[in-house]
């Protein structure tokens, strides 16, 4: 283990987050409110970080281990001082607390223990939503995008923080990538704000809005989150984007390559877009007596299909109301997630591709044993490894699922919400049903609970192996 690498890496990931948090007392400040709460955690951040990277290593070397170990320290100590801001203003003052729902703001689940958010500072409210945006192209890609690295190095960081079941360069140098995944992400979000502008939403809602949207987190500053502008227009454009969002970012670089073709064969992105549509029509059937018009019954239908697949978590209307059929909808599209490559949560459907092919393949393998049958994706086949990674995160997916259910069961609360609780932290989604449906939160969850939701989110956005590799034993001993 290069442990000063790390520790510059890490250092910088601090000067990082020191960094972001300007853009938040800027807001305090314009709204006349206390800056301290940034100041100070500022102040730490300076501190720590200094004697770290005041002087860099002489072996700047980085193997898939230090990457996954880079990762996954890097998003617990953003969450670790992420959440003293939220302390020092007195917005929640236990550390717990607060360490739960910054988590959930960097892993862009959503999901939250506040029962009222109108009354937060706008500095605290900004820094809550902005934790979205930060969170969902990820902090090492934007280190990536802004410091030059060592290109062959520099992706074993990248494959620790990318989401999906493949994780390629799309031009040949590793910054050049990054740089071109937040270029397309913060043009992204530029369009989205000045849309929602045009709709009659207020700048500061459609800043961070836009971040939760572009981020696909969907913290609000709404106690009836988007439901209450009761503007229509805003949710189709919210709705709309949240698609574009969870689609693979590669798929935009390829659109302005005028890669057309290459984009129109994307097995996961047809999927996706057939999905969104069909679950969008099916739960408007379903629900066609819940609202007053047609309009009204697909729109609602289709926001809370594209808040949902896309892991926004946003929310319209009670959906935790709605037909069994419906729910049981959303409840698969929890686990399904949007695409690889996205800001998007969940499996990602890529994966959900990739384990059927496999059993398709199996299957006729076994009814013709000694025939050649190759699973393939977009055109291209799919190695083994990939095969064997995806099948291994699947059942991790399930078997930590299972584990988180009976474990926050020991609160005493029902079924349903001990289930929807793990599974929306999981996959990074938000709300869930009953007590943590979209008008509920987690409050009422014990420290301990709190603390292993927090735990299911980050390994949910990393998806698994950084964390496990960190907390490993077999990491940290000397060869």
């Amino acid at each position: 283990m290069n442990y000063r690498m790390l520790g510059y890496l890490l250092g910088i990931i601090m000067l990082i987050e020191a960094a972001l948090m300007v853009l938040p007392l800027i807001t305090a400040a314009i709204y006349g409110e206390s800056v301290l709460p940034f100041l100070i955690t500022m102040a730490i951040l300076l501190v720590i970080a200094a004697p770290l990277v005041l002087f860099k290593p002489k072996n700047t070397r980085i193997y898939a281990k230090e990457g996954f170990v880079t990762a996954a320290s890097a998003w617990l100590i953003l969450s670790v001082f992420g959440a003293l801001p939220f302390m020092f203003s007195g917005a929640i003052p236990h550390f717990i607390d607060a360490f739960f729902e910054i988590v959930s703001g960097f892993t862009t689940t959503g999901s939250s223990i506040l029962k009222e958010v109108e009354s937060l500072p706008k500095g605290i409210l900004f820094w809550r939503s902005f934790s979205h945006w930060v969170g969902g192209m990820g902090v090492l890609v934007f280190m990536l995008a802004i410091l030059p690295a060592d290109n062959g190095h520099a992706m074993h960081l990248l494959r620790a923080e990318v989401p999906g079941p493949t994780k390629d360069k799309i031009v040949p140098k590793m910054r050049h990538t990054a740089l071109i995944l937040y270029t397309i992400y913060f043009c992204l979000t530029i369009v989205l704000i000045v849309a929602l502008l045009f709709t009659g939403m207020p700048l500061f809602d459609s800043l961070v809005n836009s971040f939760a949207v572009a981020g696909t987190g969907g913290f609000s500053v709404k106690n009836a989150s988007i439901g209450a502008y009761n503007n229509p227009a805003a949710e189709w454009v919210m709705g709309i984007f949240m698609v574009v969002f969870g689609v693979n970012f590669n798929m935009y670089f390829l659109l302005l390559m005028k890669r057309f073709k290459d984009v129109l064969k994307n097995e996961e992105l047809r999927a996706f877009l057939l999905i969104c549509i069909t679950a969008t029509v099916a739960i408007a059937i379903n629900t066609r007596s819940y609202y007053p018009s047609l309009g009204d019954t697909v729109r609602t239908a289709f926001f809370q299909v594209t808040a949902i697949i896309s892991t926004a978590g946003f929310a319209t209307t009670n959906f935790d109301l709605w037909p069994s059929f419906s729910k049981t909808i959303l409840l698969l599209l929890m686990i399904l997630g949007s695409s690889a490559g996205s800001t998007a949560g969940g499996m990602k459907i890529s994966r959900v591709l990739l384990v059927f092919k496999n059993i398709f393949r199996n299957i006729k393998q076994m009814a013709r044993p000694r025939s050649v049958n190759i699973v393939r994706m977009d055109g291209d086949p799919v190695t083994i490894d990939t095969l064997r990674a995806t099948t291994n995160y699947v059942s991790i997916y399930f078997a930590w699922l299972a584990i988180s259910v009976l474990l926050i069961s020991l609160d005493g609360f029902d079924f349903e919400t001990n289930f929807s609780a793990a599974l929306t932290c999981l996959s990074n989604v938000g709300p869930g049903f009953s007590v943590v449906g979209p008008t509920g939160n987690f409050s009422g969850f014990s420290y301990f609970s709190k603390l292993l939701l927090s735990f299911s989110m980050l390994v949910g956005r990393l998806e698994f192996m950084p964390m496990l590799i960190l907390f490993s034993p077999a990491t940290w001993r000397k060869n």
